[in-house]
């Protein structure tokens, strides 16, 4: 019998491994997504839980025209250029199909420049500046969840209803923080003309000095406050308010504050009576809602945060804009996702083409301390359809695809 030559054993081996990654590969949509995993813990661990809910859904369905979801995730350190810089290693090491994800709104922008650059599909997921679809807006970006117009818009009926007149904001001074503010005032002001701003406190994200903060705003003697602040920051202001009496007798307007994330996190110390966006998980009846509350209980054994509902429908939306473009190409991806309309938790949804900003709306409510634990009481949906702008105003400030 002749020995075996090892070498062309080797060799024999390398070419039937790459065989079989090539085969791999060919059956298989790999989708890339960058978050600030580390400095988001709290919005984050849940919305990878929701990501990988919906892996498993469309995978055990068969995956999409045949082709089973892969996905692979990367940090960006809370940092635009470690994001643009993990962008470019998901696309050019780890071969991915499709780019998705980022949830503060410098990194997502920093991203959606990076994918207008390439000429490479991006769907963010959470980044909520309104420069994402608009003056920033570019043919290759498309975003899920409301921005800041649509909560701003969404919230500013309610603080029209409380008719109050001097008005203070606080909010994480980037750009999430910034266009939230922009877009509160604007609307406010033209509901309520004569609503006064005597109060703006504008501190670093993830840095806010509580006890000046808390009392700059204090010794203005607001009618009224707008929050923007979440996280950790929102601990602190929310501890330091309640401390020093900033909340009594005092309406408060809120911005995500009603997120399962932010409320657990409140504990004890959540205030009654904000009004603000969230997410009431455990009141919501809706057949879609069900459906997806009893799968994620069953898989993780913990009830959902807007994290989660934000990485399925993330995952979801993929799923339906590669099977309406047939395929991961990028170019035939932005265009299948130009009307594309889905179902997802809060129901059905559609990527609006004038700005490439999805339909998916927002719960509009009231803090409330029960029992200890806070949560959103007296929500109702608000369909993000009906906080948008125009497509002749978004004309205005979006270059033409």
């Amino acid at each position: 019998m002749t020995p075996l030559n090892p070498v062309r054993c080797a060799l024999a081996l390398a070419v039937m491994t790459g065989l079989a990654w090539s085969a791999q590969a060919q059956n298989t949509f790999k989708i890339g997504e960058i978050n600030s995993y580390k400095a988001q813990p709290a919005f984050l661990e849940p919305y990878k839980k929701g990501m990988e809910l919906a892996i498993d859904e469309v995978n055990a369905a068969g995956g999409v025209s045949g082709k089973k979801f892969e996905l692979i995730t990367r940090d960006d350190n809370a940092n635009p250029g470690d994001a643009v810089r993990v962008a470019e290693e998901l696309i050019s090491r780890e071969k991915i199909d499709v780019l998705t994800g980022t949830f503060l709104s410098n990194t997502g922008l920093a991203v959606a420049d990076f994918a207008k650059q390439k000429k490479v599909f991006f769907l963010a997921g959470e980044p909520l500046s309104d420069k994402l679809t608009w003056q920033g807006g570019n043919a290759y970006t498309f975003r899920l969840r409301p921005g800041t117009y649509m909560q701003a818009a969404m919230l500013v009926p309610e603080a029209v209803k409380l008719k109050k007149k001097r008005w203070a904001v606080v909010y994480p001074n980037y750009e999430y923080g910034q266009s939230a503010v922009t877009a509160f005032k604007t609307l406010l002001k033209a509901a309520q003309p004569d609503v006064e701003f005597v109060a703006e406190q504008a501190p670093p994200l993830g840095k806010l000095d509580a006890g000046s903060v808390v009392q700059a705003l204090a010794d203005a003697k607001p009618d009224a406050i707008f929050n923007v602040l979440f996280g950790a920051d929102l601990t602190k202001f929310v501890r330091e308010g309640n401390t020093r009496g900033l909340f009594q007798d005092r309406e408060v307007v809120s911005l995500l504050t009603g997120e399962p994330e932010y409320l657990d996190a409140l504990k004890d110390e959540t205030p009654n009576g904000w009004i603000v966006t969230g997410y009431p998980w455990s009141s919501l009846n809706t057949n879609d809602h069900k459906a997806f509350l009893q799968a994620y209980q069953a898989k993780f054994k913990d009830y959902p945060r807007m994290g989660s509902v934000v990485g399925y429908a993330l995952i979801k939306s993929v799923a339906a804009g590669v099977a309406k473009a047939q395929g991961a190409d990028s170019e035939k991806l932005r265009v299948a996702f130009r009307g594309l309309q889905l179902a997802t938790p809060f129901g059905k949804i559609t990527y609006r083409a004038e700005d490439h900003q999805s339909t998916m709306g927002a719960f509009v409510g009231r803090t409330k301390n029960e029992g200890g634990k806070g949560v959103m009481v007296d929500a109702r949906y608000m369909d993000g359809a009906q906080f948008q702008p125009s497509a002749a105003e978004v004309k205005k400030s979006r270059a033409v695809d």
